[in-house]
């Protein structure tokens, strides 16, 4: 009989703990729940702790209570002046009213396909009113709080409050952007060309007018040479004539001593003349006295 009430008491001891451990359960920092009883909802938990329900009957659905991103894919947008863009965006939003939140979205993934849709509407509405100009200038921020209000707008129905929206990428198609690089290229080619030909202009009109030049000075320096040269052949004669006036015989011994320099040269030099050549006069005589007295004799014989 005891062992029958032991067992018994035992069994009724682990039947209560298994009843308080599934009428508990806790909540995260980073989570709110609803609490449900056959579908319909009870209460909402959003304080973080432990947390009880009637086992069985109640359960519980964690929602996230954190920051969550939407990252939407790329779409087309078409903006003032038909000029076509391809815009990049994501968002950020958090649950602010759980309940509402699961009676019309019910989840996550429900929630970033809704919100997508919301996004892409809400992008191309308002990039659809602008210059491509305006979306890549400084007052992009200002688009993106416009974005963010017509999203928070629509997304109040579904508990969420949109926290940001930013723009990834805005650019050209790949088809534009190839024609707007080829008629970019086209037109540095003939800036290019433009400003080859005026270079080639300004090179030919530097060198035509530094051929000038350099004729003018050559010639210039030809005419002061032979002026100076003419200024030194006279003075030169008139040095000479000077030196034969003062002393005639000095006056020939430097002359037959240039004239050997000039004719006897280290060259192989070969003269056929006779020794007795005047030439050699200073040879046959260092003074030169024979030839002088003859000239003296020359000029005293009277004609």
């Amino acid at each position: 009989m005891k062992t029958i009430f032991g067992g018994f008491g035992l069994a009724v001891l682990l039947l209560g703990a298994f009843l308080i451990y599934n009428s508990m359960f806790i909540i995260n920092e980073t989570q709110q729940a609803l609490v449900l009883q056959f579908g319909e909802t009870k209460r909402v938990e959003t304080e973080p702790g432990l947390k009880f329900k009637i086992p069985f009957i109640q359960n519980v659905i964690y929602l996230d209570s954190r920051i969550l991103d939407l990252d939407s894919p790329a779409q087309e947008v078409i903006a003032i002046g038909q000029k076509r863009l391809v815009v990049d965006a994501f968002a950020r939003y958090k649950i602010i009213n759980p309940l509402l939140f699961f009676q019309r979205l019910s989840t996550i993934e429900n929630s970033n396909s809704r919100m997508s849709i919301v996004l892409n509407s809400a992008v191309r509405r308002v990039l659809g009113g602008v210059s491509f100009e305006t979306i890549v200038s400084q007052d992009r921020a200002a688009l993106m709080s416009q974005i963010t209000s017509q999203v928070n707008t629509e997304a109040e129905q579904f508990g969420i409050e949109v926290v940001d929206v930013r723009i990834k990428r805005a650019d050209l198609p790949e088809a534009n952007s190839q024609a707007i690089f080829s008629r970019m290229q086209t037109e540095r080619n003939r800036e290019a060309t433009e400003i080859r030909a005026q270079g080639a202009e300004a090179a030919r009109r530097i060198t035509s007018r530094a051929d000038r030049n350099v004729t003018v000075l050559i010639a210039e320096a030809n005419r002061d040479s032979e002026i100076i040269r003419g200024e030194g052949d006279a003075e030169r004669n008139r040095v000479f004539a000077e030196a034969f006036g003062q002393d005639p015989g000095f006056f020939s011994f430097y002359r037959s001593m240039q004239a050997y320099e000039q004719g006897l040269q280290s060259n192989d030099t070969r003269l056929v003349i006779s020794p007795d050549s005047d030439f050699f006069r200073y040879f046959r005589d260092p003074l030169g006295t024979v030839e002088a007295q003859e000239a003296r004799r020359r000029l005293a014989t009277p004609q």
